[in-house]
């Protein structure tokens, strides 16, 4: 059950913060894909939340 909410909450973050980021877009037309996507598990707020409850994830 605890899994299910922990991907509940990735679904949440990832539709409320990341669907319409504006720094990721605008890095994917000045960089590319691949920083745009480095930046964003990296540097981003949002991306350190996700790699957190990725941990927990894969701890189960």
């Amino acid at each position: 059950m605890e899994r299910k909410l922990l991907y509940e909450d990735v679904e949440n973050i990832l539709s409320e913060y990341c669907k319409e980021c504006f720094v990721k877009s605008h890095f994917r037309k000045e960089h590319g894909r691949r920083f745009a996507h480095k930046f964003c598990i990296s540097s981003c707020t949002v991306g350190e939340k996700l790699k957190l409850i990725g941990g927990k994830l894969s701890k189960q």
